[in-house]
């Protein structure tokens, strides 16, 4: 079993995994749109916005790779891989749902998604 944990570094602590993801330097942060900050990464328009970032899709594609080694490396252990942004509403979200729809794709694989954060208040803060 994978499960993949969208959270705001923000928030609380990081979730136990065998892999986390840290979102918040490398990709453009959607919080910094006012059209945006109050969606969230379930919102199809927050969702294109992240898909949109130079460097996203081919990080999705990577960590759906490195779940499908932890799958190989021992299937019959569960693993939790940890995608973080500020505040776990936009960016992890979108990058949680992608990596998970890539895993899913293998055969035989119980793959779960869980956002941690998505639902808390917009942390009011600057972001790039």
């Amino acid at each position: 079993m994978i499960e993949v944990v969208s959270f705001g570094f923000l928030h609380a602590r990081v979730p136990r995994a065998e892999l986390v993801v840290d979102l918040r330097k490398h990709f453009r942060d959607p919080h910094v749109s006012p059209a945006l900050r109050e969606l969230t990464g379930l919102d199809e328009e927050v969702r294109a916005t992240v898909i949109r970032t130079p460097g996203v899709p081919p990080l999705i594609d990577a960590l759906a790779g490195v779940a499908s080694g932890y799958l190989v490396g021992a299937p019959e252990l569960p693993t939790r891989i940890a995608v973080g942004c500020a505040g776990g509403r936009h960016r992890s979200v979108v990058v949680a749902i992608e990596v998970a729809a890539r895993v899913r794709k293998l055969r035989g694989v119980d793959v779960r998604v869980r956002h941690r954060d998505v639902r808390l208040p917009v942390i009011e803060r600057g972001g790039r």
